[in-house]
């Protein structure tokens, strides 16, 4: 009963752009076939209104322990590049891309929040940990080196400039 969307329909967007969150619908919704179209379209569980915060919590560590053992895909993913944090390794279909730390720092960011316009100072505060912008140009040289490496001729762009706001990686 969100403005303009509702719950259902952000959880389905989530799992259409392949998000591992784990989500729990808190809802005043509370027939049968709330329940059910809640759990088919992506939540992981289901709780109404009115609740008891134990129950919450309890739901909330279940939730939690399963996701954690669950063995999830720690792997990134937009359209053909993979991005393993744990391996430290770049792939755009079957070809592997070599990266710096800080190129694969920011890839990793920019992946991590896909879809979403992320500002050169936002950028520099979490991948160069400067909490100001110094007006360098750093941020555009390593989007420069990162689009050298995982978009060849031949592939589509990935990595999108929006004026004015900064960048966006997207499919």
């Amino acid at each position: 009963m969100l403005p303009g969307i509702d719950g259902l329909e952000v959880c389905r967007m989530l799992r259409r752009e392949q998000h591992q969150h784990l989500v729990l619908m808190l809802t005043a919704r509370d027939s049968l076939q709330d329940k059910v179209e809640g759990l088919k379209g992506g939540a992981d569980d289901y709780l109404t209104k009115p609740f008891a915060v134990d129950e919450l919590i309890a739901r909330m560590e279940a939730l939690l322990r399963r996701g954690s053992s669950t063995g999830t895909d720690p792997v990134l993913r937009v359209g053909d590049l993979a991005l393993d944090p744990v391996g430290k390794k770049v792939w755009r279909g079957e070809r592997e891309i070599s990266l710096t730390a800080k190129e694969f720092r920011l890839l990793a960011y920019l992946m991590s929040h896909s879809g979403a316009v992320i500002s050169r100072t936002r950028l520099l505060n979490n991948v160069w940990d400067l909490s100001f912008d110094p007006e360098t140009k750093v941020v555009d040289v390593y989007i420069r080196y990162l689009r050298s490496k995982i978009e060849s001729v031949d592939e589509k762009p990935l990595i999108k400039t929006v004026r004015g706001f900064g960048y966006v990686i997207s499919a």
